[in-house]
């Protein structure tokens, strides 16, 4: 429930709603008394009705004072207009009366709706700033359908139950009260006998609602898994297509499916089990109250009149509409508990990024970026060992050495995606994890092999790290990455919207819009993993040029399996097996010979 804040006003004016609904309520009922005693009761009952009240009653702030003031006015009627007369003015009273309370009920609805959407935007908004918020290691363990079915269908399951607690805790207990104390007013001694019977059939009821919870978290689970299968399917569809493998990923997902299915089953089959056992149970209860209060009401010298039975019933039955509704609830929510159980543990996920109080913001880069002894691995497994590198301001500092070395771990750890298990990154001297998250990766830019690119237009992707940019600087970014060529192709220019990560543009064209992005930043420090790799000879040449010219007076990190394109370098390092084994200018390596020259000759061949 506080996920439903701002509440304001609106408790006080719920409580306040169905209160007044419940009251109404009541009256609706109680008012079917004096109709019944009027019109069907026996003579000497309606000389009772009309001699109850003779004179206006004392005020006394208690039911029984409402009731006498309610007969007086009845019996004055009565007297001065006749029983039609009498007949019709309790009619009015009802309609008016029924009026009022579906009026305050529906009010009391709209605060509960206001309550849900509160508690709904919330919840998802915390979710997705939880998954933001998460170092990207967090993805990496975790499947992302599994993710996305928590922020989604979770979610929803949720919502359906935010409305069901909310009535179980702040509703239907109104009217179950109301109710009640109308009962008792009316015969203590049946409404004894109901406060007995109804608890053993509540109990059996809670018992199936029980079970369902755990059988609705296992369903959630597998649900997951099945929208990681189709995120997968999606994302890899021209793979599945070009290895023919329809029926792999098929039966991938009717495993899945025939898995979901079966937990779905177990659960419906106790989930409706709780409806005709419920509404059973209250026959059965009704039953027993008929066979109590018959009794009475056929007993010599009973006070409880057959009008007066009829009345209780009505009140009883009303009763069991609650009581249904918190039975039927707690299924609901207990399908709910498991899903915000899921949606909790996604949220109080602790990050293993984290920034320290009082962390240091730091806006200006002017002396080097420094690697200490640095070593770091992924679980047990360790992807880099003791490597000590220093990367002074304007220079460019080329990685290169075999896939899966270690190089793109080590630029990770520049703008802080991970941190170091051992050993200390500087920049200026000052340790990374003791300045702020946002101003190291504000002093950065970042071109990966892989061209991020949103669902958006042209202008919203360059702009993405300047939300602030005007067309013209973002133009003069495009210029400089040599994307203004294809930009002005389009009918709609920089408002082109390009699909879903870019799918309308070809590789080139999409890793110049990333190149253009980072050049807009301008940041002082530029990381490029693999920038040109994507890209076409007459690309890789226009976007090579518009590399060297963002580099100058700029530190630049790059990786590179090209290695004609990082021979200007000022310092080349060779890393193999997470380990530093060479560096120097392109020249003295070659001179040195050993792996360098090795891959440098393999190229050249």
């Amino acid at each position: 429930m506080g996920f439903a804040r701002p509440l304001g006003l609106l408790v006080p004016q719920f409580v306040i709603f169905t209160f007044l609904a419940t009251i109404f309520s009541v009256i609706n009922i109680s008012i079917l008394a004096p109709v019944m005693e009027i019109l069907f009761g026996s003579k000497s009952e309606r000389e009772v009705v009309s001699d109850a009240a003779i004179e206006i009653p004392a005020f006394d702030f208690s039911v029984d004072y409402f009731i006498d003031l309610f007969y007086y006015h009845l019996n004055t009627y009565k007297a001065e207009e006749g029983i039609m007369a009498t007949l019709y003015f309790v009619c009015g009273v009802l309609v008016t009366s029924v009026l009022l309370s579906n009026v305050f009920r529906y009010l009391s609805a709209l605060i509960l709706e206001r309550v849900r959407i509160n508690v709904i935007e919330n919840l998802r908004n915390k979710a997705f700033f939880a998954i933001t918020h998460f170092d990207l290691g967090y993805f990496t363990e975790k499947r992302k359908g599994d993710i996305m079915s928590r922020v989604s269908s979770d979610v929803l399951e949720v919502e359906s139950s935010v409305v069901s607690s909310l009535k179980v805790l702040f509703k239907e207990p109104f009217l179950i009260i109301g109710f009640f104390t109308a009962m008792f007013l009316t015969s203590p001694k049946l409404t004894l006998y109901s406060m007995i019977l109804i608890p053993l059939s509540g109990g059996i009821i809670s018992y199936i609602a029980k079970r369902l919870k755990r059988r609705a978290r296992l369903t959630q689970d597998t649900l997951g898994r099945i929208s990681n299968v189709i995120e997968e399917s999606l994302s890899g569809m021209r793979i599945i297509k070009a290895f023919s493998a329809k029926r792999y990923i098929t039966d991938k997902f009717k495993g899945e499916i025939s898995n979901y299915s079966r937990h779905n089953y177990r659960m419906a089959s106790r989930f409706n089990l709780a409806s005709p056992i419920s509404e059973f149970l209250g026959v059965f209860v009704v039953c027993m109250i008929i066979l109590i209060g018959g009794s009475m009401v056929l007993s010599e010298g009973s006070s409880l009149t057959g009008a007066k039975f009829m009345v209780f019933l009505a009140f009883f039955s009303q009763v069991l509409t609650p009581a249904k509704a918190i039975s039927n609830s707690l299924t609901t929510i207990n399908r709910g508990l498991a899903s915000g159980e899921r949606i909790f543990e996604l949220m109080d996920s602790q990050t293993k990024i984290n920034e320290k109080p009082g962390a240091r913001d730091i806006n200006s880069f002017n002396e080097a970026i420094r690697f200490e002894n640095v070593t770091f691995g992924y679980e047990e497994k360790l992807v880099l060992k003791n490597i000590n590198l220093e990367i002074p301001k304007g220079k460019i500092i080329a990685l290169v050495g075999p896939s899966g070395g270690g190089k793109s771990t080590l630029v990770d750890l520049v703008p802080r995606f991970y941190d170091p298990k051992s050993g200390v990154i500087t920049i200026d001297g000052v340790d990374l994890r003791d300045c702020t998250i946002s101003g190291v990766r504000g002093l950065m830019g970042i071109v990966t092999q892989e061209s991020i690119l949103f669902n958006d237009t042209i202008f919203n992707n360059i702009a993405f790290g300047k939300p602030d940019a005007t067309i013209e600087e973002v133009k003069a970014a495009a210029k400089v990455a040599h994307a203004d060529i294809f930009i002005e192709q389009f009918d709609e220019g920089y408002e082109t919207l390009i699909g879903e990560r870019g799918t309308k543009l070809s590789g080139g064209q999409r890793q110049r819009l990333s190149i253009a992005r980072a050049v807009l930043k301008n940041p002082p420090v530029l990381i490029l993993d693999e920038a040109t790799s994507a890209l076409d000879s007459e690309s890789e040449k226009y976007v090579q040029d518009a590399i060297e010219n963002i580099m100058q007076n700029r530190t630049a990190i790059i990786i590179a399996h090209r290695l004609s394109t990082i021979q200007n370098a000022d310092k080349i390092v060779v890393i193999k097996d997470g380990e530093i084994i060479q560096e120097g200018t392109h020249a003295t390596l070659m001179k040195a010979g050993g792996l360098y020259k090795k891959l440098i000759e393999m190229q050249s061949f």
